[in-house]
């Protein structure tokens, strides 16, 4: 059984495992288990080993009486509470970017920047043994983390992902041979200037989808795609996602949901020499120059920088929960452990 099919054992909890604690109130809080130490919270004290040895989903009780509920987290719960080098994607663009860029076992997938490493583990989850993940990073700092996550959540380093530490622009030929990439998927702050070497890597019909913030980089790197003539007109989507409270006859929408994160833009590769047909439109104000571009798009995009102290603080968190994970592999792991899904 392979390690991107196998990304938390079953069974009793043991030492090394993650965790997920649910109070009374509903309060979530991750840990790692480790013997002889204590989760302290307001309301007492509970011990790690009085959970170590019992089954996946149980409750356990600390020393005021306090009740929580025990279960290992899922992916959807693992990104949202790991240590961050950089935003995560949320995991609806995630299961959206799945979906758009038909991400497919055996796909061979090339991902840039890596963050935090959030939507690798679901990528490398859906290209499953069989495929290829490489990602593409420009900050040392922020792949260290992804690194750590993801080896943290699976409890070993994947053999079929691997992360290159540079500009996608000068990386990217050297490592993949042309039209030889399934999928591409760009997080990144100008995506237009990683245009050419983009679509040298993609196949014809290959798909390349853009995830992005704001609606000045929508409008540039939807213009760049269609200038460029190799691909499909793109389609463009945002997703948000409304909880509901469902208690008795009490139906009604949560007060809080997840609104606007960011835009998904996808196209795909056109065989090289094809001339797409122009769609029948009625005449519409989008005639635009290169002066209006940079005024629409201003030159001066920031990059939002985190401390170097913040920084190093979440490579150590991330780094501790990956030895921990390994370790626990090491003494208690074997390749027959049942996958949980």
């Amino acid at each position: 059984m392979s390690d991107t099919e196998l990304p938390q054992s079953s069974g009793p909890f043991r030492a090394g495992d993650r965790v997920q604690l649910t109070g009374p109130k509903g309060k979530m809080n991750t840990i790692t288990l480790e013997p002889g130490k204590v989760f302290h919270t307001h309301r007492g004290i509970l011990e790690h080993d009085t959970i170590i040895g019992l089954p996946d989903a149980s409750v356990v009780t600390n020393n005021v009486g306090v009740e929580h509920l025990a279960l290992r987290p899922l992916l959807n719960d693992f990104v949202m509470s790991m240590p961050r080098g950089a935003a995560i994607i949320y995991p609806k663009d995630a299961a959206q970017i799945l979906a758009l860029a038909d991400i497919f076992p055996g796909a061979n997938v090339v991902e840039a920047g890596v963050g935090s490493g959030a939507l690798s583990l679901w990528l490398l989850r859906a290209i499953g043994s069989a495929g290829t993940l490489r990602s593409f990073e420009r900050r040392d700092e922020f792949a260290e983390v992804a690194r750590a996550n993801a080896a943290t959540f699976l409890g070993r380093d994947p053999e079929n992902w691997s992360i290159t530490v540079g500009d996608l622009q000068v990386a990217l030929p050297s490592a993949v041979e042309d039209q030889s990439v399934d999928r591409v998927v760009l997080d990144m702050l100008a995506p237009w200037e990683c245009l050419d070497v983009v679509t040298a890597a993609l196949k014809p019909g290959g798909v390349l989808l853009c995830y992005i913030a704001t609606v000045t980089q929508l409008s540039r790197v939807a213009e760049a795609i269609r200038a460029s003539g190799q691909y499909t007109h793109p389609q463009s989507s945002e997703t948000m996602v409304r909880g509901w409270h469902v208690e008795g006859l009490a139906v009604r929408p949560d007060h809080r949901m997840i609104g606007h994160t960011g835009f998904l833009i996808t196209a795909r590769r056109l065989a090289p020499g094809t001339v797409l047909p122009e769609l029948k439109r009625r005449p519409s104000k989008s005639d635009y120059s290169d002066e209006d571009v940079e005024a629409w798009t201003p030159g001066a995009l920031g990059e939002r920088q985190s401390s170097p102290k913040s920084l190093r603080k979440r490579v150590r968190a991330a780094a501790t929960s990956a030895e921990l994970s390994k370790a626990r592999g090491l003494d208690g792991a074997s390749d027959d452990d049942p996958a949980i899904n």
